[in-house]
């Protein structure tokens, strides 16, 4: 019986592709090289198929991988391997080889695999990593108007807290159309301006060219642009993930998120994080654990891995944003956590433990209840036990019996 696997070595106009018998793999492999057009690739499953071949594994070559999984998904298992987990020797590349030793390496269960979603959650990925870039294209843009307007010698950022707000806008519109006139500029402001009318006046006091408002109203093109089209992915991303509603609106309530930022996570986990079989596994997987060099009992890095950029800044903002909100667990947890570990790593031990929340609440299909500033029932119920167990030591005979019993129904949901 033999059960044959194939080794794809992948670049961006062939493909070195040899067959192996894992029953067998001291013998010689097929091999055989193919181009990646659309007809190639379809002639490179047929290959596959009447070899019988019933698993293939290739490394993840910039993006030129993706045809080749997407034309051989529907017929045999695959794998997608991390290209530094199959390096060879110094100075001895050969395509062949390394095709085989990827194959060799899959069957020594050596090789550092990469988690590919199915198509649906690829899609989403798709939307909202685009949506991501936009957002950051966007600040970009901000910055580049603000060093335009430091060039006119106007200040409008100084006075003004969002300067593509309703009355920065409204300024900076007017600019691009050719008014100088600093009052009448600062009519345009809102009533809500905390700035008085004359600081707003003063600074946009400046000395503009034709050339500078010219860029402006290019910048201003631009900068629409830019947000129509996240509006247009938003509405794809909520249709998109229409089926799993639900599991967005539950996930958007744990303190720090909301809707967008919960739709990207489950376009990078998936709805029920099903891939993950643990909390930890996800924490590792994400790269919100702490690593671990030891050497001789001596732990000598602690650096997290590298993980999912697009995750990793999600849930860094979200811890962020939950240390803030007034009387929340997190708040709670990250000053305690404060004066031992410092600022920046005990955020980062936040966004461990909503990244153990995020597992617990897609997994298990749970709700976030917020336990606030109340103490942790379990924690709770181990003192109380911790305190019994010294009065017995005593000569006390003691009984534990709360004074106000609650159902089990309202143990939070909260990492650990």
């Amino acid at each position: 019986m033999s059960y044959k696997i194939a080794g794809i070595d992948v670049h961006k106009k062939v493909l070195m592709v040899v067959v192996i018998d894992a029953i067998t793999p001291d013998e010689t492999p097929e091999r055989r090289r193919f181009a990646t057009m659309p007809s190639d690739l379809r002639r490179l499953a047929i290959w596959l198929r009447e070899r019988d071949v019933k698993e293939a594994v290739m490394e993840s070559t910039a993006q030129y991988w993706r045809s080749v999984w997407l034309e051989l998904e529907p017929h045999m298992l695959l794998h997608l391997a991390q290209a530094f987990s199959n390096r060879a020797p110094r100075g001895r590349k050969h395509d062949f080889r390394d095709a085989e030793r990827l194959v060799r390496r899959l069957i020594a269960d050596e090789l550092i695999l990469s988690f590919v979603p199915d198509g649906e959650q690829r899609i989403w990925r798709n939307l909202t990593r685009s949506r991501t870039q936009l957002t950051r294209n966007r600040v970009r843009l901000q910055s580049q108007m603000e060093c335009l307007l430091e060039e006119m010698r106007i200040k409008l950022s100084s006075v003004v807290s969002d300067l593509l707000g309703a009355s920065g806008l409204r300024i900076l519109r007017a600019l691009a159309k050719g008014e100088t006139d600093p009052r009448e500029l600062a009519a345009l402001r809102d009533d809500r301006l905390k700035c008085t009318e004359a600081q707003l006046v003063d600074a946009l006091t400046g000395s503009s060219q034709p050339m500078h408002r010219e860029m402006l109203a290019l910048q201003l093109e631009h900068l629409e642009l830019i947000d129509t089209q996240m509006e247009k992915l938003s509405h794809m991303i909520a249709q998109a993930m229409k089926p799993h509603q639900e599991a967005v609106m539950r996930l958007a309530e744990v303190p720090g998120f909301g809707v967008d930022s919960a739709q990207q996570v489950i376009s990078e986990v998936g709805a029920e994080a099903s891939t993950f079989s643990s909390a930890a596994e996800l924490t590792s997987w994400v790269g919100v654990c702490s690593g671990k060099d030891e050497s001789a009992g001596e732990n000598h890095n602690s650096r997290s891995a590298k993980g999912n950029r697009y995750l990793r800044r999600v849930l860094n903002q979200a811890a962020h944003a939950a240390v803030r909100k007034k009387g929340s667990h997190f708040q709670t947890v990250f000053r305690r956590l404060l004066p031992r570990l410092g600022y920046q790593s005990a955020i980062w031990a936040i966004a461990h433990r909503l990244c153990r929340v995020v597992w617990k609440i897609l997994h298990e299909g749970v709700s976030f209840i917020e336990q606030g500033n109340q103490p942790d029932p379990a924690k709770q119920k181990r003192r109380a036990k911790d305190l019994a167990r010294a009065l017995r030591r005593l000569g006390y005979e003691v009984a534990i019996s709360p004074i106000n019993p609650t159902s089990q129904n309202g143990i939070p949901i909260l990492g650990s």
